[in-house]
């Protein structure tokens, strides 16, 4: 049975999630990796949703406040061989549950037009793409995503 915890970015599992998700980011990404890393910091994530299976941490997601209205999905990542059974979906219903306790109306995220299996992910969830937003804007690998919660 999958359990899910809240939790925040100095959950030492998360940290470590993290670092198998920037690994593999590294090689998917390329050369745009550095660019991409740079707005990847956790230090500013308080709300962390973390799955485990009898204790084993199997996945992770965050998210940040944009504004009153947005919060930004960040660092979701499933462990290679936990992949295909519905738990980054739990994991993502529950930071969209959490924001929306929060009184949050919006997620908003953005994922590499490489990274197909996120993509599709997005879209089973909902998500529909946006047009880039921020740092993204003029980014040609970057395709952002939203969804109202409301």
């Amino acid at each position: 049975m999958i359990k899910l915890v809240r939790t925040n970015s100095e959950n030492k599992d998360f940290v470590n999630l993290v670092n198998y998700l920037n690994a593999y980011l590294k090689i998917v990404d390329g050369d745009d990796h550095a660019f991409y890393n740079q707005y990847n910091n956790i230090d500013v994530l308080k709300h962390v949703v973390m799955a485990y299976k009898d204790e084993i941490p199997l996945a992770c997601g965050a998210f940040k406040a944009i504004n009153e209205n947005t919060i930004e999905i960040k660092r979701m990542f499933t462990q290679i061989n936990a992949r295909g059974n519905g738990i980054a979906s739990k994991v993502l219903q529950e930071l969209e549950k959490w924001s929306k306790e929060l009184s949050y109306r919006t997620c908003v995220l953005e994922t590499g037009k490489r990274q197909t299996e996120a993509v599709s992910f997005y879209k089973k969830m909902n998500y529909s793409i946006i047009p880039n937003y921020g740092q993204y804007e003029n980014i040609t690998n970057s395709l952002c995503f939203k969804k109202e919660l409301f």
